[in-house]
């Protein structure tokens, strides 16, 4: 494994104890002042089926293959929370999303026109830390058919029901249009949904960075 390789396994695995720290100051609620949840979504039909045997939190290098997946290396963090900003540790957060080529993996989807590809994970799980953070290294989502660009949550933990929804991308021309976006009718809820990417420090320099942190309701 190169240098640079092994510098991001660890940035990946590495704590994230102040992950998101500037979006909960000044906004951690309390009796009469709590946060405003994160709107759910729907799964889709594309949830694995079936689960890859690398499942970690690192969807753009898999295990065995030595080359990264295509598309725009993008870093996500986040936090969480429940309604009054108590972080939600040892959470279970799952995203999976399509590849750069705009196909699902692990699921039937009757899609002959593009491949897959298979250095892309697909679908990642992480552990929330003591203070809610989570990270995930992936591809910046792209559009399919009928969607713009987003990447699918899951969180499941002991005392609440596994909840689900789905990330945006600030700017993208297709969010004015998505259907499940804008059955979001609150402008402010759905802001909650659409995340800035920006460029990174990282070796790459076209690596992007984003920040999606979720209030449990």
């Amino acid at each position: 494994m190169s240098n640079s390789r092994l510098a991001r396994r660890k940035l990946i695995h590495g704590s994230l104890a102040f992950a998101g720290t500037s979006w909960l100051l000044g906004t951690k609620g309390s009796a009469g002042n709590t946060l405003p949840p994160t709107p759910a979504q729907t799964p889709g039909p594309f949830y694995p089926i079936i689960f890859p045997q690398d499942s970690d939190n690192d969807l753009v290098h898999v295990s065995g293959h030595s080359r990264a997946a295509k598309g725009i290396s993008t870093r996500i963090t986040g936090r969480i929370v429940d309604p009054n900003g108590r972080p939600v540790s040892g959470a279970r957060v799952e995203i999976w999303q399509c590849d750069a080529n705009s196909r699902y993996h692990y699921v039937r989807d009757g899609r002959v026109d593009r491949p897959r590809d298979n250095d892309f994970q697909g679908y990642g799980t992480a552990t929330t830390d003591l203070m809610g953070g989570y990270q995930f290294l992936t591809i910046k989502p792209v559009p399919y058919p009928g969607r713009t660009p987003h990447i699918h949550f899951a969180v499941s933990g002991r005392g609440f029901e596994r909840f689900v929804t789905q990330m945006y991308v600030a700017g993208e021309p297709g969010n004015a249009t998505d259907a499940i976006l804008m059955g979001v009718r609150d402008p402010a809820a759905r802001g909650r949904l659409i995340v800035e990417l920006h460029p990174t420090r990282d070796a790459d320099p076209a690596a992007l960075a984003g920040e999606f942190n979720i209030v449990l309701e």
